[in-house]
């Protein structure tokens, strides 16, 4: 049963590591077990830069989080986003000895193949998701199982990253002494834990803002359409703070999330901060007008490149739903009303809470814990009806360990199974039987798990801003 199954989430973020321990309760809600974070020194943009830095954070983050939900973290669902995720649209066909209906190895044997394709070179596939399929001469079709024909044809979107990117946070997760079990996409992720089915179908457009970057996914008739990274966050609005009030960046940074505006009008003419000076110095005064002022102008320029990514894929006008902003930097204030004057589109805060059950931490529905709660949630999608399978974005399949799986131990022992499997954290309770096996994870889950979902992604490159001084 899912109540029984524990999933781990850990985002590896510009500004912060965060490791979640979740487990669906008996109403179906997630419940979170345990929640670590740690500030990330060693990410830039998404990008795990350095290494040593980024592992030493993660065990910070799973420490936390063990010793706050009494379970021993082996394996996690890690997410991926960057400058560097790119797409590819791709037609593939194969042709069967008989008239066969069409079943579900048809279906995988024709996702296989996309696995096959020659990338761009230093570049690795990560998702095949299909959008329609053709059967001999009927085209438009959602699923071909069931259907009867010799030639099947499929359109396929194919994300890519930097195969160097996936390196690093492989590298990463295995020196923290875990394993992967799912690489995903963190807008595909923050989705999951943010959007409603009514909104995917309807059209909605989610902006997730974090420290680094800004992840575009756009959704309609419940798919998604269009997926986009920009290599703006958080991050640059404090740097413009730093420079524009000539203040520290840890100044900076508070001055934006306590009494930072998106819209100067909102502020007032006369309010003024005074922060403490250098040693030997005067304190500084800032004016709250000119705080909003610098904001304003960032933030406008980053949801003006954000619509017109939008607009660019021809999905201005199909989003009935209107625009889900999320992430640490959707907590600014006034910003709805911006990206509304911006765009003409309804926009709202988009809050990790639809999904969760009670808990005992709070802090975890904050919209910046999108991301990680849509790891977890990804843990537990139900498996495609089809039994789709791929292969991994490693090229081969990652043993999931029965910790992962497995329900909280009693504090009497089970009898341990004939592979050797990781000791995990016990919680007291009466004794329990022996853990039936827990079946091995097919290939392709991410891809399953994204079988329903068709994407057009392009990454996006802007060189005149890349400058780190910028």
């Amino acid at each position: 049963m899912q109540q029984d199954k524990i999933v781990v989430g850990l985002d590896i973020g510009t500004t912060k590591i965060c490791a979640l321990v979740g487990r669906k309760n008996e109403f179906g809600k997630l419940e979170i077990l345990g929640m670590g974070k740690a500030v990330s020194e060693g990410v830039s943009r998404g990008i795990v830069l350095n290494i040593d830095k980024t592992v030493d954070a993660i065990k910070r983050a799973i420490r936390q989080a063990e010793e706050q939900s009494g379970i021993s973290i082996g394996v996690v669902n890690v997410g991926i986003a960057g400058q560097h995720i790119k797409s590819l649209q791709h037609n593939g066909s194969i042709t069967r000895n008989s008239h066969d209906t069409i079943g579900p190895d048809d279906v995988n044997r024709l996702t296989q193949d996309m696995y096959r394709l020659v990338t761009q070179p230093g570049s690795q596939i990560i998702h095949v998701m299909p959008q329609d399929y053709k059967v001999d001469y009927e085209e438009g079709i959602a699923d071909p199982v069931g259907y009867e024909g010799v030639r099947l044809e499929g359109n396929f979107h194919i994300i890519t990253a930097q195969s160097t990117a996936i390196n690093n946070i492989n590298k990463c997760v295995t020196k923290a002494g875990l394993e992967i079990a799912d690489l995903i996409l963190e807008p595909l992720a923050s989705s999951m834990s943010i959007l409603s089915e009514e909104e995917k179908e309807a059209g909605v457009a989610l902006i997730d803002i974090g420290g680094g970057t800004t992840d575009l996914a756009v959704f309609k008739d419940g798919i998604i359409r269009h997926a986009a990274v920009l290599p703006f966050g958080g991050n640059i609005i404090t740097q413009d703070i730093k420079a524009g009030c000539n203040v520290a960046p840890g100044q900076a940074e508070q001055l934006k999330v306590k009494f930072g505006k998106a819209i100067a009008q909102e502020a007032s003419d006369y309010e003024i901060v005074s922060i403490p000076g250098l040693p030997n110095r005067p304190p500084k005064e800032v004016s709250l007008k000119n705080l909003a002022y610098i904001i304003e102008a960032r933030m406008s320029e980053i949801m003006e490149l954000v619509y017109a990514e939008i607009y660019r894929m021809g999905l201005h006008d199909k989003l009935s739903a209107g625009i889900v902003l999320t992430g640490g930097g959707s907590q600014l204030q006034n910003l709805e009303q911006l990206t509304e004057y911006i765009t003409g589109l309804d926009t709202r805060i988009g809050y990790p809470n639809q999904h969760l059950g009670k808990s005992r931490i709070e802090a975890v529905k904050s919209p910046m814990y999108a991301t990680t709660v849509g790891l977890v949630l990804s843990g537990y999608h139900s498996l495609d009806e089809r039994n789709l399978s791929r292969t991994p974005y490693e090229q081969e399949e990652i043993p999931v360990s029965p910790a992962y799986y497995a329900p909280l131990p009693a504090a009497t022992p089970a009898p341990a199974p004939a592979a050797p499997v990781e000791t995990r954290a016990t919680v007291p309770a009466t004794p329990a039987p022996a853990p039936q096996p827990v079946k091995q994870k097919e290939p392709g889950a991410a891809s399953r798990f994204f079988k329903d979902i068709i994407t057009r992604t392009k990454g996006l490159l802007i060189d005149d801003y890349d400058d780190k001084s910028y």
